[in-house]
């Protein structure tokens, strides 16, 4: 099957799957038209269609550029469903539940630190533990892990792991208020008792990053961005915690979904109506795990400033290193959008996708609400990485969302037989990046060539205008899971 019988073409960034069968909406993707074999060749469509099904679905199931395959629902889809009768499904949240982003800004020039930069990455890597299962400096006891759940970044700041001014600047303040601490079982506060400030592996990272270009002088000033300025951007979310929050869920949603008597095309999409029991519960261990990798963010924030402090031989005020942003993209948030000329209050499920909220939206910082919410678009390791800004666009169309990285494009089996995690190490230095890796196997398996080109996806999200470019940012530095 070709792509033209598949898509409809819209213009040169959308492409309709038009509804069929039990789709209750048509699909839309965001793409250049050369990006829509890979599309294809992982049945993006395929899940597209199935996300399409679910109960109280409006508008499209969407795909942002960076889609690829994902359990049940493609990474990098949107479906915004009805809160009051609609459904909540862990499979379009997806297992690591708040995995995000966090971008801190600093008033030190790149080029002024290339002389520490093996020491501050060798602090750096000391000082936020990476890797599989990996451990933290804390070690919490039940009832202290619950008030994390409860408080989020919050927690954080009150014991000391970062400043006050810290949660002025992240989505949410740091901390969603529905989050239930009784709701996690057993099996997950064990997971994550030693978790809070860690990496984990996979594609997590933590990157020294210059800041090469400005698209938007404007915005990027309002961010605080400036050519040839040192940034640090962390990927990761709520690690074991919140991997079992959804596990456990997924086996009651089995049930929850036969009870409820809701036809699914694939069982891993499987739910509950949104005012259900079981769905109320979802939701606010879902918000508990976000509230987790919202802390997670925070400490491994605190321990970037003492290592550059303790490298540097500079205090805080001097590094001027202050957080950007933090946003989720993988997350269920209850909202308020216009749709046909109605408000309507949606569940939006965002999975490998990321807010774009534009200007004036209540829920974007004070300090941006004139330019609307910084977006982090991380590349692949060595690949450069841009901040962009939320529009009206994104608002109308996508329920203020946007593409949130660059989207695998090669299984880690496939980019283990290319290459060999020493050589690959070589070749970036080669390139003038410093890499610490706590696994010569994970670093293999996160190879630039097994991502899509992130330059081809922003070029799509700011093309369609659902996000606009801000700044580009390239690595000299990368502390790999």
């Amino acid at each position: 099957m070709t792509v033209s019988t598949i898509f409809r073409k819209i213009d040169d960034y959308r492409w309709e799957l038009p509804k069929t069968g039990a789709m209750r909406v048509p699909g839309l993707i965001y793409a250049a038209e050369k990006m829509l074999p890979k599309f294809e060749a992982e049945r993006v469509a395929e899940q597209v269609s199935n996300v399409a099904t679910l109960p109280g679905i409006v508008g499209y199931s969407l795909a942002m550029p960076d889609a690829h395959w994902g359990y049940g629902m493609p990474v990098g889809g949107v479906a915004a469903i009805r809160a009051d009768d609609g459904v909540i499904s862990p499979g379009a949240v997806g297992y690591d539940i708040s995995c995000g982003v966090r971008l801190l800004r600093s008033d030190l020039l790149a080029r002024d630190i290339r002389p520490n930069l093996p020491k501050l990455m060798d602090a750096l890597f000391r000082a936020v533990p990476s890797g599989v299962g990996s451990e933290g400096h804390l070690r919490l006891g039940k009832e202290e892990i619950k008030k994390v759940l409860k408080k989020g970044a919050r927690w954080a700041v009150e014991k000391g792991y970062g400043e006050r001014e810290d949660l002025e600047l992240v989505e949410d303040g740091g901390w969603l208020e529905e989050a239930d601490p009784d709701l996690p079982s057993e099996r997950a506060l064990e997971r994550g008792r030693g978790q809070l400030g860690t990496l984990g592996s996979g594609n997590h990272f933590l990157e020294l990053q210059e800041v090469e270009e400005i698209y938007d002088p404007g915005t990027a000033a309002v961010f605080g961005l400036f050519p040839g300025q040192l940034a640090v951007l962390a990927h990761t979310g709520s690690r074991g915690f919140g991997y079992q929050i959804c596990t456990d869920f997924l086996r009651l949603m089995q049930d929850a979904a036969r009870k409820y008597r809701i036809s699914l095309p694939d069982r891993q999409l499987c739910c509950a109506p949104c005012g259900s029991r079981e769905g109320r519960d979802y939701f606010a261990a879902m918000c508990a795990a976000a509230n987790f990798a919202r802390a997670n963010r925070q400490v491994i924030t605190h321990s970037i400033r003492q290592a550059f402090m303790q490298i540097l031989g500079q205090g805080s005020t001097a590094l001027g290193l202050r957080v950007v942003y933090d946003v989720s993209h993988n997350l269920c948030k209850i909202e308020e959008h216009e749709l046909g000329g109605a408000k309507l209050r949606l569940a939006v499920h965002r999975k490998g996708a990321t807010r774009a909220f534009a200007a004036g939206r209540p829920e974007v910082p004070q300090a941006y609400r004139a330019v609307g919410q910084p977006v982090l678009v991380p590349g692949s390791m060595g690949t450069c990485s841009y901040v962009l800004a939320g529009t009206d666009i994104a608002m109308r169309e996508t329920f203020g969302t946007t593409a949130h990285g660059a989207g695998r494009m090669m299984s880690r089996t496939q980019a283990l037989k290319r290459v060999d995690g020493r050589e690959l190490m070589a070749q970036l230095k080669g390139q003038g990046i410093e890499v610490r890796s706590a696994s010569w196997r994970g670093l293999a398996e996160e190879a630039p060539f097994a991502y899509k080109d992130v330059s081809e996806v922003v070029a799509a999200c700011h093309g369609s205008g659902i996000s606009r470019k801000v700044a580009r940012l390239r690595p000299i530095g990368v502390v790999k899971g």
